[in-house]
């Protein structure tokens, strides 16, 4: 196992597991920031990882450097090399979550299924079953609160990004960028291609933890009507 650290700025570290999207980085990421949360360094604020990295956050008031002639920098990876030597495979005995995304397909809700649909030969049917076909690993969360990077989604139905975004996306929509899905847990602006939108909230500020979905969780999206939709609506907090 090898990595390779940057500096973010001076306090912050950035750890690199690899140049690629993998369960096998993802896993490896998972018990990193597992090691480093349950035993932390003097300092230590906080671990964001995304798909291939850590940026490891820390106070450079509160380091405890014994070597003065050691910089901050040099002195966090030092640390973070020794907790990563004890990671080994990753995590064991790790509970997997498999999540039901229910979601309202086309529409108003997906004004641009069309669109997916034609640009890769398909019909509105086609794209809806691949998308739902498939289980997804959710690598992160960022951008907006809640928002998961997911893994997993063929490219048979990969579309561009819009080349002017919209203004408003509604909370709960679901998109396509590239080879890339998500979900938008807040209304925002965004470029992605807008294929339903699901009733479920994925951010929950009044709950602990206040996302629906985690890092490591699968999600399943399973089309339903414009009725169960609307019921499933009224049933959130």
């Amino acid at each position: 196992m090898a990595w390779s650290f940057y500096p973010l700025g001076d306090s912050a570290v950035s750890v690199e597991f690899g140049q690629s999207i993998s369960a096998k980085i993802h896993k490896e990421i998972r018990a990193a920031v597992h090691r480093i949360e349950i035993d932390p360094f003097p300092g230590f604020i906080e671990c964001v990882p995304s798909f291939a990295a850590i940026s490891v956050f820390y106070d450079l008031a509160a380091l405890r450097i014994p070597d003065r002639n050691r910089t901050a920098f040099d002195h966090v990876c030092s640390i973070l090399r020794d907790k990563l030597m004890l990671t080994g495979d990753g995590l064991r005995d790790e509970s997997t979550r498999i999540i039901d995304i229910p979601v309202c397909y086309g529409g108003e809700f997906g004004p641009d299924l069309g669109l997916v649909a034609e640009s890769n030969g398909l019909s509105e049917e086609e794209v809806v079953s691949i998308h739902a076909g498939e289980q997804y690993l959710v690598y992160a969360i960022g951008f907006a609160p809640g928002f998961p990077y997911l893994g997993g989604m063929p490219d048979t139905i990969a579309a561009p990004r819009k080349k002017t975004p919209r203004l408003r996306i509604p909370a709960g929509s679901v998109g396509i960028a590239g080879s890339q899905t998500g979900i938008y847990p807040i209304e925002t602006p965004g470029g992605w291609q807008i294929i339903g939108r699901t009733p479920l909230e994925l951010f929950r500020p009044d709950e602990s933890p206040p996302t629906l979905l985690q890092g490591g969780d699968y999600i399943r999206f399973r089309p339903i009507g414009q009725d169960e939709y609307l019921r499933l609506r009224r049933m959130q907090p």
